[in-house]
């Protein structure tokens, strides 16, 4: 706050005024956590598709992990030590557990209750606006990929694949994956027109997922290639998570941070920005 601002007696900006400010005007009301409690409500009869995404990167875990890890021995780790191969793939399964949950949540459900349900526009009509209800979304898809990743955590420490005490931070970092990918997702599902485009969903995760050095190190690409996969999302999110819990932490790791803050910036807005012109023009 400068001093001019003092004197005038004005007050620094609130992060609800920086809100207004980027958001369209009037679509904002601050009453988000109304979506959540109505997602959280209307998951107690679908829980079970709610958990199912959990047991795949377990399955991921068991059959790579254990079973193919027995033949390939050990990888290098972040710091060039070696790790098993199941903790070598765990973290990067734990960085996916959050990228699955938040996407799939902010891309097919939202866009059913776009296109068909036409959930949104009732809710319209209540106190709610546009931007109450991205955020109320996207949170509620970053919760979801939080489920994910703290019940693969709890697989992790029952296997012993966490080794050190920087793993406690490794779930609020998979909460800030599952709010980037969250976000990104929303926005993305704001643009689309049938289901028929959610196959780019698939041909954008599918990629990201086999390639991001979940599996292998980052070392077996050609150059030209490993550039490609340092510019993918999910790749930070699995040296994220891999530093954290091997116990490799640098400064490094807030280069990653920084990455998510962008697309998270980035995909509310636009998502914001995307369902005021759908829902009131």
């Amino acid at each position: 706050m400068t001093a001019v601002d003092r004197a005038a007696g004005r007050r620094p900006p609130t992060s609800a005024a920086l809100v207004r400010f980027l958001m369209p005007a009037g679509s904002y009301a601050g009453r988000s956590h109304a979506l959540l409690l109505r997602s959280a409500t209307a998951s107690r009869r679908s829980w079970i598709a709610f958990v199912s995404g959990f047991f795949e990167p377990f399955f991921y875990l068991l059959a790579m992990g254990q079973g193919l890890g027995s033949m390939v021995g050990t990888l290098p780790g972040p710091d060039g030590a070696p790790l098993s191969y199941a903790a070598f793939i765990a973290p990067g399964l734990l960085a996916a557990s959050a990228m699955n949950g938040a996407v799939f949540d902010s891309t097919f459900n939202v866009f059913f209750k776009l296109k068909y349900g036409r959930i949104y526009d009732a809710m319209l009509a209540t106190p709610l606006g546009p931007v109450d209800i991205a955020l109320g979304e996207i949170g509620w898809a970053l919760i979801r990929g939080g489920i994910y990743s703290l019940g693969f955590l709890a697989v992790m420490g029952g296997f012993g694949l966490l080794v050190s005490p920087w793993a406690l931070l490794a779930l609020p970092a998979a909460l800030v994956v599952a709010f980037a990918f969250a976000a990104v997702g929303m926005a993305a599902t704001s643009f689309m027109r049938s289901w028929q485009d959610f196959d780019l969903v698939t041909l954008v995760v599918l990629p990201m997922f086999l390639f991001s050095t979940t599996f292998y190190p980052l070392s077996v690409y050609p150059r030209w290639l490993q550039i490609v996969v340092e510019c993918l999302p999910l790749y930070h999110a699995v040296e994220l998570m891999r530093g954290l819990t091997t116990g490799v932490v640098h400064v490094g790791l807030l280069g990653h941070l920084a990455y998510f803050a962008v697309m998270i910036a980035f995909g509310v807005v636009v998502a914001a920005r995307r369902l005021d012109a759908l829902l009131l023009r």
